[in-house]
């Protein structure tokens, strides 16, 4: 049997290009806008209240990190302990590091790698880097004290298969209920977004080091 039950994303999609038409009456727009709320309403209360989300930032754009970073100071502000373990950078003393201090009492910061894949030049080493970043971010990851935990750029390791995608997906089912998991990087494996509950792919439109040849500046890159 056919459901004739309307998609609230679609019902909502076609309210939003309705609404947009210059030919609609005042009065024809307050009630789009109307029949939109209730939909969003019905859609919030029915809703599930709380469940702690794998989140997945992919693709060849900029912007990973910096949106993981972006729920790092969410939770931070709501008094939640946070970790933080960097699988590819660590060459550096990155900023965030710096900003990140502030909050002693409720973060944990751990670089663990080596810099980019390139300038290391040793696939043992990086081998041996990532099953230690992994160890240590199973240590979050079953911890229940800490309500955010950030691999960042572990799916370039896992690109590169220094880790078997089966041993992080092994990993993240150890997490309790509600505890949130983001995992940053070009090249998330299919396994991995499948899992996920939240997959984000940044897009690369335009870049100034690809397009014009400018370096990696402080501030935006690092």
């Amino acid at each position: 049997m056919k459901n004739d039950t309307p998609n609230p994303d679609q019902e909502i999609g076609r309210l939003i290009d309705e609404v947009m038409s210059s030919s609609l009456t005042d009065e024809q727009y307050r009630k789009k806008m109307q029949r939109r709320k209730e939909v969003q309403d019905k859609r919030i209360a029915e809703a599930v209240p709380e469940k702690g989300l794998i989140i997945v930032n992919t693709g060849n754009g900029k912007g990973k990190t910096t949106a993981a970073l972006g729920m790092v100071l969410r939770s931070l502000g709501h008094g939640y302990k946070v970790a933080i373990i960097q699988f590819i950078k660590g060459s550096w003393e990155p900023s965030e590091k710096r900003v990140f201090s502030y909050w002693e009492d409720q973060i944990e910061f751990h670089a663990m790698g080596e810099g980019f894949t390139w300038e290391t030049q040793d696939r043992d080493r990086d081998l041996d880097k990532a099953s230690a970043a992994w160890e240590k971010s199973l240590e979050y990851i079953r911890n229940p004290d800490f309500h955010l935990v950030l691999l960042d750029e572990i799916n370039i390791a896992l690109k590169m298969a220094y880790l078997p995608v089966e041993d992080v997906l092994a990993g993240l089912a150890q997490k309790p209920a509600n505890k949130h998991v983001i995992l940053t990087g070009r090249g998330a494996p299919p396994a991995l977004i499948e899992r996920a509950d939240l997959v984000t792919e940044m897009t690369l439109v335009k870049h100034p080091f690809r397009d014009q040849g400018v370096k990696a500046q402080p501030g935006i890159e690092y």
